[in-house]
């Protein structure tokens, strides 16, 4: 009976976090439609992703303890992710904002940095923890480059598909001037080993609460 009443609550647990950490990464490729505060957005974007892949993605790894599931946990988000935008795609919105995906290279550190430290906790949490926050935002760029340019999408887009929400603005002044790439890492390094250490947590959490 414990075993089934864990794997459930284990695979309630990956549905949960995954469908979460989709909502919250929607936007995320999206950042460079926000003219007015492009480069803001795209720093707290990468940081917002970068915390929720780290979370579901050690607790999916720590708790199968089998390194390369925290790839598929990233997997599962961009896939997620994927039909989310489809079905967007299907309300009139431009295909043109795919996201990339942009969580495959840092989950696959994460998996690296398990497998190099024979599956110690403690080095997952700190050097698995900077490894994804340093790497996330600069993986995430690849959105700036692929993406296409979102004003000239919206005009040429038919007009009357264009939720009035999404009617181009001309950019104006309203951004971080240093690298948002290295405000993102930097705050994403120190942010994701508080998460992965979370991601851990939450396997005690569920172990003990099973137990009870």
């Amino acid at each position: 009976l414990m075993v089934w009443l864990r794997r459930c609550t284990h695979y309630l647990f990956i549905v949960v976090v995954a469908v979460n950490s989709t909502l919250l990464t929607i936007n995320a490729g999206d950042y460079i439609f926000y003219t007015d505060w492009a480069w803001t957005s795209y720093t707290v974007f990468s940081i917002s992703q970068t915390l929720m892949l780290i979370v579901g993605a050690t607790y999916y790894l720590t708790f199968t303890g089998v390194p390369g599931t925290a790839t598929y946990y990233a997997l599962i988000m961009t896939v997620y992710t994927w039909v989310a935008k489809g079905a967007w795609f299907a309300l009139g919105y431009p295909y043109d904002f795919i996201v990339t995906p942009v969580w495959l290279p840092s989950a696959m550190l994460l998996d690296l940095v398990y497998w190099a430290t024979k599956k110690n906790k403690h080095s997952l949490i700190l050097f698995g923890g900077v490894l994804v926050g340093m790497s996330l935002p600069l993986f995430n760029m690849v959105n700036l480059i692929t993406v296409a340019d979102p004003l000239e999408t919206a005009f040429k887009y038919p007009r009357p598909t264009l939720p009035p929400y999404m009617t181009p603005i001309e950019p104006q002044v309203g951004k971080f001037y240093n690298s948002p790439v290295a405000l993102g890492a930097g705050a994403g390094a120190v942010l994701a080993c508080t998460f992965a250490a979370l991601g851990c947590k939450l396997n005690t959490w569920t172990y003990r609460w099973m137990a009870a």
